[in-house]
């Protein structure tokens, strides 16, 4: 691990990890998870459970007489792993370019190659965000590309890839990215995904694939390189930024995590885009990164169930 783990009181103290959630979670002080309240909430720190354990950043609200931690209401919530090792968990997903198998947290946190697996799950759910507004805008410019990846379920092997899961991304040059699973790559499907997510006043830049060329009626300007005749640069156009995306993204799906099933795979660009959209060029480090993941997890919850 960097100095920062071995330095931050968080990383490696529960009480300081407590602190930092609290922080995070709480900026303005307690809220009671059931009734809302943020006024007549005590601390109960110190007091032991039936198996004799102090229970950390314990409140009651005197509202609704309910106890909790600010754990309730998070991607933490009902998680016996200690606090500060899921700090380290975050920061390990965080500040690893192409991603942490569930094998590595396994042995770096000792706890179970379940328990790994679930966390990497929640982590990656912390990342999900559902508030960025459309990408691009007047001036700018948004590059478009498809790629396959992994075998859909049910499906048997063909030569036109249509039992591979399909992915399209949309990056802004100097941007941010954003990725989705599709279950059609098509002209009225690319279209919908285009006008929904990117700024039509942009300059869209694709490869030739017949697909984006409805859509490019959409935007102020559209671009396509053609692969297939060894193009790839034309002035201004090209896809090299997307594509930059994918080589990661594919290193990172195929060299460590190695596997991913279909149900999954909208969490893993999530993470992807996450690493990507708070990168060093933007000026977000690894601290700070792992600072904005946990900003993430509010309102968020996971259960071993649906993650299977």
């Amino acid at each position: 691990m960097s100095k920062a783990i071995l330095t931050a009181p968080y990383f490696r103290d529960e009480a300081a990890a407590f602190a930092m959630l609290e922080s995070i979670v709480w900026p303005n002080g307690p809220v009671c998870p059931k009734c809302g309240a943020v006024d007549r909430i005590g601390s109960l720190e110190g007091v032991t459970d039936k198996k004799g354990r102090v229970r950390l950043g314990l409140k009651k609200c005197y509202h609704c007489r309910s106890q909790f931690t600010v754990r309730v209401g998070t991607v933490f919530e009902s998680s016996h792993v200690p606090l500060h090792l899921w700090f380290q968990a975050v920061y390990l997903m965080c500040s690893s370019k192409k991603g942490v198998s569930s094998n590595q947290l396994h042995r770096t946190l000792g706890v179970t190659l379940k328990t790994a697996w679930f966390m990497s799950h929640r982590i990656r759910e912390a990342m999900v965000d559902g508030t960025l507004p459309k990408l691009g805008g007047e001036g700018k410019a948004i590059e478009a590309d498809e790629t396959y990846i992994g075998t859909r379920k049910g499906i048997k092997k063909s030569r036109g890839g249509a039992h591979k899961n399909k992915v399209v991304t949309l990056v802004e040059r100097g941007g941010k990215a954003r990725s989705f699973h599709v279950d059609m790559v098509s002209r009225k499907d690319i279209k919908a995904l285009l006008l929904k997510n990117a700024d039509t006043a942009s300059f869209l830049n694709t490869d030739e694939a017949g697909w984006y060329v409805l859509a490019g009626k959409e935007f102020a300007k559209h671009e396509a390189v053609n692969h297939s005749k060894e193009e790839y640069v034309r002035g201004d156009a090209h896809t090299n930024t997307v594509e930059g995306f994918y080589s990661v993204f594919k290193r990172g799906m195929k060299g460590i995590y190695q596997h991913c099933s279909e149900k999954h795979l909208h969490r893993y660009l999530a993470e992807f885009d996450f690493r990507y959209n708070q990168r060093i060029a933007l000026g977000v480090d690894d601290k700070e990164r792992t600072v904005k993941a946990l900003y993430g997890i509010v309102g968020k919850r996971l259960t071993y169930r649906d993650s299977r």
